[in-house]
């Protein structure tokens, strides 16, 4: 496996427990707020389905991380290609229905990923 795709799936990775942290601790935060450009009002009417947003990036993350430690090379590149794919599926589905600005910052990575491993296979 390149290490290129290793690096970007772990980047990958990492950015998912940043979007975990954002959404399910510092969405009513200032620094949560400020990310997401919301009032204190909007940021606690929507802290519920924030959190939730931020669990399922955490599975996606620690499916990342599994493919990452995963000592048996066939298994590793499967998870990574599914973890990956899932989270460009999400990033494409983020652009759509919230902003174009989602397929870049969530899905652009996992696609550099996903392209470098299936050109290493």
């Amino acid at each position: 496996m390149g290490i290129l795709s290793i690096v970007l799936t772990a980047l990958t990775a990492l950015l998912h427990v940043g979007f975990l942290v954002l959404e399910m601790f510092l969405w009513t935060k200032p620094q949560g707020r400020a990310v997401f450009r919301m009032t204190p009002e909007r940021a606690e009417a929507t802290r519920v389905l924030a959190a939730n947003q931020g669990l399922y990036n955490g599975f996606l993350a620690a499916g990342l991380v599994w493919s990452l430690v995963e000592p048996d090379p066939v298994l590793a590149f499967k998870l990574k290609v599914f973890f990956l794919v899932c989270v460009v599926v999400a990033a494409i589905y983020g652009a759509w229905s919230v902003k174009p600005h989602i397929l870049l910052v969530q899905g652009g990575p996992a696609i550099l990923a996903l392209l470098f491993l299936l050109s290493a296979s």
